[in-house]
């Protein structure tokens, strides 16, 4: 079987690499920017950063920002409608996961009609044309969603969110820029890390995991786990650190998939509104220990690149409760909870059939029944 590598056609990676947009824009003779960024980022004068070299420019474009922390059916239709009407002929995203991923399923709408129910874009959907051309610009370090060809969107109606994989749906460019992620306030920073380092250690163990997603994941484990606390405290070194770190984390996982980690955390958030970051970083440790056995030696390699000192001296219970406690070190450490209070004892049923059904689901490298997610999700009750 072979194994594909799919990555944007042009990254830019630094402080200062937000320029670069206008010059993209203008080598691709882009005639209108649609713009989609939340409304908290445009309060905050981050989205201007890039509107002002618009502006500079001469490059036109309309602001988009019906935009929620967890993308909905509705905002990606009203998107779609906006953006028929606005005469764009390319998307900049600015923000996080949720600017990115609405971006991504209006842009596989608008070249790919035929999928206007959102609906029928979960799983692997069978589109032929490559989206709109996205120029994706993270401000948080942790979903990846600029290298990813993955995206979620929440269906409010049914209480769930749905993962949708499209090789179409991949932006062009990505402008990986730390000054983007420095107003980050400190929880924000912590759970978009710990989404970050979950992509890479799940994305490490999944069952598609091969030699060169290895090596990506790996790398990004080390930058995370050396520069997120740092990254917490707003130091230079911990943003760039974490920017990259994410990057090359989406750089293995959106090509081998990830596990269950995701797909419960998918669920609380669907179901309580809980952040991803933090509902990734409450089921990690959890989910390791769940999957330990079937991880062969990538444990002693994950404590390894964690910091552990003397894992080739430890036994395989040793170095895999060692890269469990480091995992649980760092989430203690930049402040996540290990509890969710708004979990009761009636909603296991609902909660642990959703993330059986998700689509991140088959790629962990133990396969879990309903029953064995109702005893994961009461590990945090």
């Amino acid at each position: 079987m072979a194994n594909r590598i799919m990555l944007n056609e042009t990254s830019y990676h630094g402080s200062g690499a937000i320029n670069e947009i206008a010059t993209e824009a203008k080598a691709h003779g882009f005639k209108k920017a649609f713009v989609c960024s939340d409304p908290d980022l445009i309060k905050f004068n981050v989205t201007s950063k890039v509107t002002d070299i618009l502006d500079k420019n001469e490059l036109a474009y309309e602001i988009y920002s019906d935009i929620k922390a967890n993308p909905t059916i509705e905002n990606v239709q009203h998107g779609v409608q906006s953006f028929k009407d606005s005469g764009a002929d390319y998307i900049i995203a600015i923000g996080g996961g949720s600017s990115m991923d609405t971006s991504k399923a209006i842009g596989i709408i608008i070249a790919n009609p035929e999928f206007e129910d959102v609906r029928s874009l979960e799983g692997v959907a069978p589109t032929k044309k490559p989206c709109v051309p996205i120029i994706a610009v993270p401000t948080t370090a942790g979903t990846a969603a600029e290298v990813t060809i993955n995206y979620v969107i929440t269906d409010i109606e049914r209480k769930r969110k749905f993962v949708c994989v499209d090789p179409h749906d991949m932006p062009i460019i990505a402008i990986v820029d730390p000054d983007m992620m420095s107003s980050m306030p400190k929880g924000l920073t912590a759970s978009t890390g710990m989404d970050a380092l979950t992509h890479a250690i799940e994305g490490y163990t999944t069952k598609a995991a091969w030699e060169m997603t290895d090596m990506f994941h790996l790398k990004a484990i080390e930058i995370i786990s050396k520069s997120l606390r740092g990254a917490v405290e707003n130091t230079k070194e911990g943003r760039e650190g974490m920017a990259l770190g994410q990057y090359i984390a989406g750089m293995g996982f959106s090509n081998v998939g990830l596990g269950i980690a995701h797909s419960m955390a998918h669920t609380l958030g669907a179901v309580y509104d809980t952040p991803h970051g933090v509902a990734c970083a409450m089921m990690l440790p959890i989910v390791m220990e769940y999957n330990q056995e079937c991880t062969g030696e990538k444990y002693r390699e994950i404590a390894r690149a964690m910091g552990v000192k003397g894992v080739d001296e430890m036994s395989v219970d040793e170095y895999r409760k060692a890269a469990i406690d480091a995992v649980k070190q760092l989430s203690t450490d930049v402040g996540i909870p290990s509890k969710l209070d708004a979990i009761k004892e009636d909603d296991l049923p609902f909660l642990a059939e959703s993330a059986a059904a998700d689509a991140c689901a088959p790629g962990n490298p133990k396969d879990a029944s309903v029953d064995d997610f109702i005893e994961l999700f009461r590990k945090i009750m």
